[in-house]
């Protein structure tokens, strides 16, 4: 963009000119009814999701392959099945790729995302709800934020949640994500207790009567402590990127004071 406004100020690129490179570097149709949103970091301070969910294979591997190399990095949720996976592992000869449970990663060699100072801490309470928590970690990383975890600290045994959250804190973490299913009482509890935001996000572990996460998000709703704010069950990519576009923020009008 820099380039591009020089080359007006100099005289070398008339508007016209300027106007339709800036206008082809936002979307770009790479195939028909695909359309990638190229600068969206720009635009809004966080990066377009690719969603396997839906797509081919073949298709999820294109589209991640095509972003990396156009902004540097692709970031593909709802990975969910071997295919899919099998898919971008294949793409490690020509990518760096972080693999995981439902998330992965695809870079372009060489590349790394620029460290913002933003700091998000992400609890878990059951081991059940790690992949939501890859997901937050995997976007908020991306956004250039360092994220601690600390998974398996539920209501059901509350005393192993105090240590991590100590630590947090005196970590400088600015940002909280709480995940949590069955009835989803954990993010109240750490709401209660922190004068930072949190994100709750309800999983959809739990069975019966307000199963598959509606308990969960219910109660997380209708919670008492203010400073909580919740995303929709299963939504570790919008928990994830509103956190680090928060801590971001944050980071960046300190370092301006």
């Amino acid at each position: 963009m820099r380039e591009i406004l020089e080359k007006v100020a100099s005289g070398s690129l008339s508007v016209d000119e300027a106007e339709k490179i800036i206008r082809l570097m936002y979307i770009d149709e790479i195939a028909e009814n695909v359309k990638l949103d190229l600068e969206r970091v720009s635009r809004r301070g966080l990066p377009e999701v690719i969603m396997a969910e839906g797509k081919t294979s073949k298709q999820t591997a294109e589209l991640a392959a095509e972003m990396a190399n156009r902004t540097g990095s692709a970031i593909i949720s709802r990975v969910m099945d071997e295919e899919h996976k099998q898919a971008l592992r294949e793409l490690n000869t020509s990518f760096d790729v972080i693999p995981g449970e439902r998330c992965f990663v695809v870079r372009r060699k060489g590349y790394s995302p620029v460290t913002t100072g933003g700091k998000i801490g992400v609890l878990s309470a059951g081991t059940a709800d790690f992949p939501l928590v890859e997901e937050a970690t995997f976007i908020a990383r991306e956004m250039g934020c360092y994220v601690e975890t600390a998974n398996d600290v539920g209501i059901a045994g509350i005393h192993r949640l105090f240590t991590p959250l100590k630590k947090m804190l005196n970590d400088g973490i600015q940002v909280l994500i709480v995940v949590a299913g069955m009835e989803g009482a954990l993010p109240a509890i750490v709401a209660s207790l922190v004068d930072l935001p949190v994100i709750g996000l309800p999983s959809s572990t739990g069975y019966g009567y307000g199963g598959k996460g509606e308990a969960a998000l219910m109660s997380m709703l209708q919670a008492c402590p203010m400073g909580l704010a919740v995303v929709n069950i299963d939504g570790g990519i919008a928990a994830g990127a509103f956190a680090a576009m928060i801590a971001n923020k944050i980071s960046y009008a300190s370092s301006n004071i």
